[in-house]
């Protein structure tokens, strides 16, 4: 999921984009010609860097995730905690009623408060990967690791903060409704609190729009994306805007049509602001190369 490109087309940047035999992307390197670009290494090492190392004539590479932009990040552990938050409210006060009938309401609000001060010790007590899995192996449970585990991380955490404020949101207007404090009730603090639920959403899809993982090759002047692979002929591109979200910028193309032949592509992109300044240097000096 973390990995997924930001490029919505089935279609390559050029009508003649090619696909070798070992599933790497290819680009045109002009509108004339059939050169292929160079492979972009399938290590992708410094994939994962936040700021990608664009030293030297290799391919810049980048992964933008919630590993690696605090923008998705935030996007994406508060989208699903909301979530996550919703039905574990529901489902606690739902066991809280049923055990008022036996009792027990004590034993499942200092079940509950185990739970959370569990998750935030594990959260702020730092090396919380290692700390999980010691605790994961007293336990006769299988657990993720790596960027499974890592995301079950964020999604607790997203939960914890989600949690805490729609519930304080719901005790609010529980107890302005007993008292009386407004002529509404508890209208306007319900309707807040489930104003989250869409807005929750909006921000898992705005997630999944930020996130993209690929390479520029800046010698063949193309962009390979992965899953699904693509690759972008930048000769092809007459010019690009840029609008920055948090850190990631969001590029938008517009495609020259040689011929009057629409070209196929991704109209937007997002990348780290490295890129992107190489992106936009690129495409300039393109469009200022005397024609032969």
């Amino acid at each position: 999921m973390e990995e997924d490109a930001n490029a919505q087309s089935n279609s390559t940047a050029t009508p003649g984009t090619t696909t070798g035999s070992d599933s790497t992307p290819q680009a045109n390197v002009g509108p004339d010609t059939s050169t292929s670009a160079t492979p972009v290494p399938d290590d992708l090492d410094g994939v994962d860097d936040i700021d990608p190392d664009r030293s030297g004539d290799g391919p810049i590479q980048w992964r933008r995730d919630a590993s690696t932009s605090r923008t998705i990040w935030l996007l994406w552990s508060l989208g699903v905690g909301t979530f996550f938050a919703t039905i574990s409210i529901i489902v606690f006060w739902r066991v809280y009623d049923l055990a008022g009938q036996t009792g027990g309401q004590s034993v499942i609000v200092a079940l509950t408060a185990a739970i959370v001060v569990t998750t935030l010790v594990l959260i702020l007590a730092g090396n919380t990967e290692q700390r999980v899995r010691a605790l994961a192996d007293s336990l006769p449970v299988p657990i993720p690791s790596g960027r499974s585990l890592e995301r079950a991380i964020d999604a607790a955490i997203g939960t914890l903060i989600m949690a805490g404020v729609i519930g304080s949101l719901m005790l609010v207007g529980r107890y302005v409704s007993q008292n009386e404090l407004l002529a509404t009730g508890a209208g306007p603090f319900t309707g807040l609190a489930a104003l989250f639920i869409p807005l929750a959403l909006v921000a898992l899809v705005l997630a999944s729009f930020l996130r993209s993982i690929g390479a520029l090759d800046r010698e063949e002047q193309a962009i390979y994306l992965y899953d699904p692979e693509q690759a972008i002929d930048l000769h092809l591109i007459e010019s690009v805007s840029t609008r920055q979200i948090g850190d990631t910028v969001v590029l938008t193309f517009e495609y020259a049509k040689p011929d009057g032949t629409y070209v196929a592509g991704p109209r937007r992109l997002a990348v780290p602001p490295v890129v992107a300044t190489e992106i936009e240097g690129l495409i300039a000096s393109s469009r200022t190369e005397p024609t032969a």
